[in-house]
């Protein structure tokens, strides 16, 4: 495959990954008040949520100008990496996965950097609209990051005798999460999987530069 065709192919994926995220979230947003939960099987459930975290909604200390600022750099970086590794000749798969991680991490930028200011933020039961510029319920790079999906695959009650849990209700999978998350955890997982030996080439050349540096300050 030449290098023409593996950009196209890792742009083409990029903006698709893009938009359907943007779709589902602007949907999910103006069709469904906050906290709306819609049954669609046990197991499968849409659950408009809005976080200021990392995916799946965990939080990031620093703040959330610092989690944003680290988005973008954090993209930027995957782009610039990308780049690197179709001009070294990667496999196509692998740039797919990258490709994944930097569309899915661009998406809950762009809810960071523009929510705030498109959207109102309306009490329960109304649902949000679009506002004029500036107009919105925060400021630029201040917006929250729309979740939507829940999965809870199995539930049980935890046993009375159990230490610290013991009564509790108990639920796995329980964090909710979109589609920009969705990209970067296939993303991730799939590196893991399938690519494992060019992710060790990496750890090995850090390891090695590491102990030469090691070596030469001993030396010194």
């Amino acid at each position: 495959m030449s290098l023409k065709t593996k950009y196209a192919l890792s742009t083409i994926l990029f903006i698709a990954v893009l938009v359907a995220d943007q779709i589902i979230k602007v949907c999910v947003k103006t069709g469904m008040y906050l906290g709306e939960r819609i049954e669609i099987t046990s197991w499968f459930q849409l659950v408009f949520v809005e976080n200021n975290g990392m995916a799946f909604g965990w939080e990031l200390y620093g703040g959330k100008l610092f989690l944003t600022l680290f988005r973008i750099l954090a993209v930027c970086f995957i782009g610039w990496f990308i780049h690197k590794e179709i001009r070294r000749g990667r496999p196509m798969g692998y740039i797919v996965c990258l490709t994944l991680v930097m569309a899915g991490a661009a998406g809950n930028i762009i809810d960071c950097l523009f929510y705030g200011l498109i959207f109102n933020n309306p009490p329960y039961p109304l649902v949000a609209e679009f506002v004029p510029w500036d107009m919105g319920y925060g400021e630029l790079l201040y917006g929250r990051v729309v979740d939507m999906f829940y999965f809870p695959l199995v539930e049980w009650d935890m046993p009375e005798w159990v230490p610290v849990y013991g009564g509790e209700h108990c639920v796995f999978f329980s964090p909710v999460f979109n589609f920009a998350d969705a990209a970067i955890s296939c993303g991730i997982v799939a590196l893991i999987l399938f690519y494992h030996k060019i992710l060790n080439e990496y750890s090995a050349k850090t390891e090695t530069t590491t102990t030469e540096e090691t070596e030469n300050t001993t030396a010194s």
